[in-house]
């Protein structure tokens, strides 16, 4: 999984009958820069930092057969914490 931000939307007037309802969103990673297209169906917008699912898991979320996929918008990140403890809870933790 990884986390992205929403850059475009990609618009298609035709598409196969086995996508189902959604959009399809240009997203860049965050890590490397590159970018893919996601398909959406939690309706996320330009700017927002998102959590993609790839490959075959992305496409078996799907009920039935199982769509042409292979990116897909699982979450909308509101905040990103790290985690375990800073050298501050360490030394309070010794007390």
């Amino acid at each position: 999984m990884i986390i992205a931000i929403v850059v475009g939307n990609v618009w298609s007037t035709r598409r196969l009958a086995e996508i189902p309802h959604g959009a399809f969103l240009e997203v860049e990673v965050e890590s490397s820069g590159s970018r893919v297209i996601a398909f959406d169906v939690l309706g996320c917008g330009v700017g927002e930092r998102v959590l993609v699912s790839q490959g075959s898991v992305a496409a078996a979320w799907f009920t039935g057969k199982p769509p042409p996929i292979d990116a897909l918008i699982v979450g909308h990140v509101d905040e990103r914490q790290s985690a375990g403890p800073t050298s501050t809870d360490v030394g309070d933790a010794e007390k």
